[in-house]
C-alpha cells in the first residue's frame, strides 16, 4: 500500500510500540490458509478502527485509503471475540497504573451503569427502554479503579436493572483477585451488596447527601462520570450503534486503549470544542 497522509488518530510511532506486540504476535499465529501474510498492515487495521472510533463513521464510510471496510471487520470481529482487544487494553492499563506509582491489579473498583439511546438499525432483540431514565436502546456498565481506568465491561439492553449489571460487573472483578472493594450508587440495590459478599468483595453504597441540588461529584464514585464523559469524545460511543452487546464492549476497549496510549506517549487528542 502506498504512503497516505496522516488521519489525527492514526498511531504515532510511539503508541504503535506499545500495542504492536500484541498484534504481530497474533497475526503470526493465524497465518492465513493460502500462506501469505496479508495485504494490510497492523497498524493500518488499528488506524482504522481508531478512526472509526473517533468520529462515529459506518463501515462503508471508512476512507478509501484506510484498509477496506471487510478486511478492517474482519479484524475487529476476531480480536472482539478471542478477547485480543481486552488484551491490549489491560496491558496498557497496567502500564499506566505502574507509572502511578500502583501496584499492576486495583484493591477497590467503583461501578455504574449509563443508558445509551439505539441507533437506526439496531435490533430490538439486544435493546430495551429504561423506564426511569426514559432512554429506548442499550446500557453499557463499568467497574473503573480509583484512576479511572476501566477494570470490565458489561453491555445489555436498557431495560436491564442495575442490580443485574452489578452483579454481573462484580462476577468479572472477581477474577482480578486483588479486588475487594466495590463502590456503587444507591441505583444498586441489596441483591449487589450480598453477591458482593460471595465473592468476597465488600460493596459500599455512596449516598448522596438530600441537601446537594443539581450534579455533585462524590468523592472517589466521580471517577467512573469522569470515565463516562472521556468515553463521550469517541462518537461510536456517543450512541448504542452495535447490533451485537460485545461489539459495543469491544468499542469500550479501543476507545480506553486510545486514551491510556496518549497518556503513556505523552501525547493528547484533539477535542471537538473549537474543531
Amino acid at each position: 500500500m502506498s504512503e497516505r497522509r496522516p488521519y489525527k488518530g492514526d498511531l504515532s510511532d510511539e503508541r504503535r510500540a506499545l500495542i504492536e506486540p500484541v498484534t504481530t504476535g497474533w497475526k503470526a499465529k493465524h497465518p492465513s490458509v493460502s500462506g501469505h501474510r496479508g495485504r494490510y498492515e497492523m497498524r493500518e487495521i488499528a488506524n482504522a478502527l481508531l478512526y472509526q472510533s473517533r468520529t462515529g463513521c459506518q463501515w462503508d464510510y471508512l476512507p478509501h485509503d484506510l484498509p477496506p471496510p471487510g478486511a478492517v471487520k474482519y479484524y475487529f470481529h476476531k480480536w472482539r471475540d478471542d478477547g485480543t482487544d481486552e488484551v491490549i487494553h489491560d496491558l496498557l492499563r497496567w502500564q499506566v497504573r505502574e507509572g502511578r506509582g500502583r501496584l499492576a491489579d486495583p484493591s477497590p473498583v467503583v461501578l455504574d451503569a449509563q443508558s445509551l439511546h439505539a441507533a437506526a438499525g439496531v435490533p430490538a432483540a439486544t435493546t430495551g427502554r429504561d423506564a426511569s431514565k426514559r432512554v429506548p436502546g442499550g446500557k453499557r456498565g463499568l467497574a473503573v479503579d480509583v484512576l479511572g481506568l476501566v477494570v470490565a465491561v458489561v453491555v445489555l439492553a436498557a431495560s436491564v436493572h442495575d442490580n443485574a449489571f452489578g452483579t454481573a460487573l462484580l462476577d468479572k472483578v472477581a477474577g482480578t483477585s486483588t479486588v475487594t472493594k466495590a463502590l456503587v450508587d444507591q441505583g444498586f440495590k441489596k441483591t449487589v451488596v450480598d453477591h458482593g459478599a460471595g465473592l468476597g468483595i465488600a460493596v459500599e453504597m455512596v449516598e448522596r447527601n438530600p441537601a446537594d441540588r443539581g450534579f455533585v461529584p462524590q468523592p472517589i464514585r466521580w471517577r467512573v462520570e469522569q470515565t463516562n464523559g472521556i468515553s463521550m469524545l469517541h462518537r461510536r460511543l456517543v450512541r448504542d450503534y452495535e447490533h451485537r452487546p460485545a461489539s459495543a464492549g469491544s468499542r469500550v476497549y479501543w476507545a480506553l486503549s486510545d486514551v491510556m496510549a496518549r497518556r503513556l506517549t505523552g501525547t493528547s487528542a484533539l477535542a471537538w470544542r473549537g474543531v
